[in-house]
């Protein structure tokens, strides 16, 4: 089992810290489709992640995106973005 299938089974279990070190793994890779299925999860640190990147390039529509999704802090960055 890797590294990946094994935390995938405990943040199915409702091991949050599990769910954050997938989502450290998604970034490293650069696996933007895992970020954006555990930012749908609810995960915040995909989330921060992917904020983290639109922020970068500017994306303003993707940090739109990831605010509508539950994370708050995108829709911060983007008010400041605007502003």
């Amino acid at each position: 089992m890797t590294d990946w299938d094994t935390l995938r089974t405990l943040a199915d279990e409702g091991n949050e810290k599990a769910l954050d070190r997938l989502a450290d793994l998604a970034d490293e890779r650069n696996e933007l489709d895992a970020l954006n299925e555990l930012l749908d999860e609810g995960s915040d640190r995909a989330g921060e992640h992917l904020t983290r990147r639109a922020a970068a390039a500017k994306d303003l529509v993707e940090l739109q995106r990831i605010s509508d999704a539950g994370y708050d802090e995108a829709a911060a960055v983007l008010d400041r973005l605007l502003d």
